[in-house]
């Protein structure tokens, strides 16, 4: 059970945050209201989600579909939108549709038909985001650039899918160049892709940023940023004993 204390901590870190998203916004000459804050609550319980979305928290997003599945039937996520933001297994696909309005990440043309399949079983559109690999790294899932172009051309063909964006994951960063470089480009291939006007693919959400560089991603034009830490606070496999 939480604290009243606990409650008020968490309640100014999320005004903290929104705080900090608002100036990153002003700064880059746009609205706050443009920029969509999603809380990743993974390794929090049902107690601590239902306290965030009370303090103002409009969209969970969730890296685990077993966690997932747990706080949904918890009723966690009533009052938000719920998003999957973490690596996905095909063979999970199934659990997710009717209960997530987004799948930020998908990272590959085989996972992309998975969902739509499963989407058309339940006779519903699935909205998505592309996962790109914009750091090329091996141990990273995502897209290759080299491939977006064909995936989304693909994917497009798909009428219980509808692509939303793109979302990206870049590698981690010094404290001097906060990724710009990565989120530049991110930005470019996004802008790339809302010129080619495919049909079916509405370039609405550039999801990227988190709790160590949100800000630099809001500079560069990301409108989706997915923030955890600066929330909830760090989690355990994040604290390093003395």
């Amino acid at each position: 059970m939480m604290t009243e204390q606990e409650k008020q901590v968490l309640a100014d870190r999320i005004q903290s945050v929104q705080e900090r998203i608002a100036r990153a916004a002003e700064r880059a000459g746009r609205s706050p209201d443009d920029i969509i804050l999603v809380a990743a609550s993974k390794m929090n319980d049902a107690e601590r989600v239902r306290a965030a979305i009370a303090a103002g928290i409009r969209v969970c997003g969730e890296n685990r579909v077993q966690e997932l599945l747990e706080k949904y039937e918890q009723n966690a996520y009533e009052g938000a939108d719920l998003q999957f933001i973490g690596t996905l297994q095909t063979n999970k696909v199934k659990y997710l549709i009717g209960k997530v309005s987004l799948i930020q990440s998908v990272g590959s043309l085989h996972l992309g038909e998975a969902i739509a399949k499963e989407a058309a079983k339940h006779g519903v559109r699935q909205d998505i985001l592309l996962e790109v690999n914009i750091g090329r790294e091996a141990a990273k899932s995502g897209l290759p650039l080299e491939e977006l172009d064909e995936t989304i051309a693909r994917l497009s063909e798909k009428e219980s899918l509808r692509i939303r964006g793109l979302m990206a994951i870049p590698p981690i960063a010094d404290e001097t160049s906060k990724n710009l470089s990565y989120f530049n480009e991110m930005h470019q291939v996004f802008v790339d892709i809302l010129t080619k006007k495919y049909d079916n693919v509405n370039m609405d959400y550039l999801s990227m940023g988190m709790t160590n560089d949100f800000e630099t991603a809001i500079a560069c034009g990301a409108n989706m940023v997915r923030i955890g830490t600066a929330i909830f606070g760090a989690r355990p496999y994040q604290i390093v004993s003395p």
